[in-house]
């Protein structure tokens, strides 16, 4: 039985293999394992530095086989009928999202299943201009400092940041750009390609009602302050009493709170399964959380003044969660705490009728005074805002000042390198023609040339052939010769060993014989009439025989001229050719003079 450590979702799957990627943009990115998540000191620290936002170890492993189980018998039902939430999803999503299912789970739970008119939208979004962009720029890096996907400035974390924010603000005019939608868009980019990050952020934003938080006046925001300090009023009698005496009002606080759903400051393991609870459960899942924070903290927060107050949620209550240990018991006192919306309704009549009765009691005068003054805050933000740009705007001018300058200082250099550079083309050209030509005429040489050689080849092979036929007819003919020769010179010797026996008796003729061998006959002296027949014929035999191998050497003689004459043909050949330098044929050439004599010697040695 092996067991479950990690589990990948079948997007994650696709999006790997189809690229899924935009024009324009480079979405088929995943987050490398060893970025995932920042590494985080196991040491408590009790400096007054804030934790950083995107602070926190999240680790893709599941060791429960169970939950993966129910996961994926879940998640195949839902794809089955994406129109309707399983009744397993509420239970499971509780225990927390597994980190690699969890791109997948937010994107049905938020219902961008069917995202193709957002994604239509995104990619024309992206390529309009917004008048947010310098303030954007400003603040993606304080988005998420500790992350190391978030650090690189010009990274592709940071790029993919700034096109969703600039994509968001062009899309709601009405809200346009706020820095605490930016830690939501970053969130979700830990998880998910741009594209789709950008489709769950504008569902969380409209159908979860967060842009109302931001809408002119922040009248939803102040509601929701009022109706956290009466729960806080009726499940925190002790501390919300503490707060009045010490006049910390909820907004003190728990605007951060509302405003980025908890994502700016506390850790990512929370951060991640708070965003689980709130997709799932909807937006009244911040008041559970608040009061989880406020109630798990309740007696650091009772032995606190008002700047202990203050320095403790800003600085020490996100760091009590940097353990997954201290974050799951928070979940799960979030997930025990009870909110009822009939209550929430209560006091929001409640804040509506006092909001109603002090507007029916407020001087003209006094609210006129508080409009001026709300409107003079505005313009001296609009003139703050106006003298930044026009002191970038005067940055600006002086460093296109200096390119400008530098760029005339190097002008003259670049026109000489541009004047010499078109001179050596034009003599690059030229020698490339004269080169192109001269390659021309020693192809037609080249092939004159071949032409010539292979006429030469075809000559000298025949007058090879006529010669192999000269030498085996010269060769037939001394054969023949030899062969009569020796077998006249055999009878000979015979004739002339019966005649030596016969004459062997007679001293006088005995003499004629010398010790080699040889008849010494003198000269005849008497009569024609007187000498024996056969001696006369004997000596005529010798003379004819001795005219016959006379004849034979000088035929033997006129083939060796011949054969000395194809030879000198021959090296004759072999040097026009040389004389036109082609060493290919020469060798070819001496390949086959040498392969001629060979077998030429060889048939002599075997005859």
């Amino acid at each position: 039985m092996l067991d479950v450590v990690g589990v990948q979702s079948q997007t994650e799957i696709e999006r790997k293999k189809a690229g899924m990627s935009l024009q324009g943009l480079n979405t088929s990115r995943q987050i490398p394992d060893d970025i995932q998540t920042p590494q985080e000191p196991d040491e408590e620290s009790d400096g007054d530095e804030p934790l950083l936002s995107g602070s926190g170890v999240v680790s893709k492993e599941v060791t429960d086989e169970n939950l993966l189980d129910s996961w994926h018998e879940t998640l195949t039902k839902w794809h089955q009928n994406l129109a309707q939430r399983p009744k397993q999803v509420h239970h499971l999503v509780k225990k927390g999202i597994p980190e690699a299912l969890r791109g997948e789970v937010w994107q049905l739970l938020a219902g961008c299943h069917d995202n193709s008119e957002l994604l239509e939208a995104y990619r024309v979004l992206i390529t309009k201009e917004s008048p947010n962009e310098s303030v954007i720029q400003r603040d993606i890096n304080r988005t998420f400092p500790a992350h190391d996907f978030f650090k690189e400035t010009g990274g592709l974390g940071q790029d993919s940041l700034y096109r969703i924010s600039k994509a968001y603000s062009v899309y709601d005019e009405e809200i346009g750009y706020v820095q605490g939608l930016s830690f939501l868009a970053a969130t979700l980019l830990l998880h998910m390609p741009e594209e789709q990050a950008f489709a769950v952020l504008v569902k969380t934003c409209f159908e979860y009602g967060l842009r109302d938080f931001f809408k002119q006046g922040f009248e939803e925001l102040h509601l929701k302050f009022y109706q956290l300090d009466r729960l806080m009023e009726d499940q925190l009698s002790d501390l919300h009493g503490h707060f009045v005496e010490m006049n910390l009002e909820t907004h003190m606080f728990a605007s951060q709170w509302f405003l980025t759903l908890f994502t700016a400051k506390f850790p990512l393991y929370m951060v991640f399964h708070i965003l689980d609870l709130y997709l799932c459960e909807g937006r009244d899942t911040v008041f559970n959380v608040a009061l989880a924070l406020l109630k798990n903290s309740r007696k650091d927060l009772l032995a606190l003044d008002f700047e202990g107050v203050l320095k403790y949620f800003r600085v020490h209550l996100p760091k009590k969660y940097r353990t997954e240990e201290s974050a799951k018991e928070l979940m799960q006192m979030v997930i025990s705490i009870k909110v009822s919306s009939r209550k929430l309704k209560k006091y929001e009549k409640e804040y509506l009728a006092m909001k109603e009765q002090e507007m029916q009691q407020e001087d003209p005068v006094e609210r006129f005074e508080r409009e001026s003054k709300r409107l003079l805050e505005a313009n001296m933000r609009l003139e703050q805002e106006n003298d930044d740009l026009a002191h970038e705007l005067v940055e600006s001018k002086l460093a296109l000042r200096s390119e400008l300058d530098q760029i005339q200082k190097y002008s003259t250099w670049y026109q000489d390198q541009c004047e010499e550079l078109t001179t050596d083309l034009a003599v690059t050209k030229k020698l490339l023609t004269d080169t192109q030509e001269e390659k021309q005429r020693l192809e037609h040489e080249a092939t004159q040339v071949k032409e010539m050689c292979r006429r030469e080849l075809d000559r000298v092979e025949a007058e090879n052939e006529r010669n192999s036929v000269i030498i085996a007819d010269y060769k037939q003919i001394c054969s023949q010769l030899s062969e009569r020769l020796e077998k006249q010179q055999t009878a000979n010797r015979e004739e002339l060993s019966r005649i030596m026996s016969q004459v062997k008796s007679c001293d006088q003729c005995s003499k004629m014989f010398a010790s080699d061998g040889k008849v010494q006959l003198p000269e005849p002296k008497l009569d024609p009439d007187s000498v024996n027949p056969k001696i006369v014929d004997l000596h005529r035999q010798i003379r004819e025989l001795e005219l016959e191998l006379a004849q034979t050497k000088l035929a033997l003689v006129e083939s060796e001229c011949k054969t000395q004459d194809l030879t000198h043909q021959l090296n004759s050949a072999v040097t026009e050719i040389q004389a036109s330098k082609n060493t290919w044929f020469q060798k070819t050439i001496n390949s086959i003079k040498v392969a001629t004599n060979q077998g030429t010697t060889k048939k002599d040695q075997k005859e």
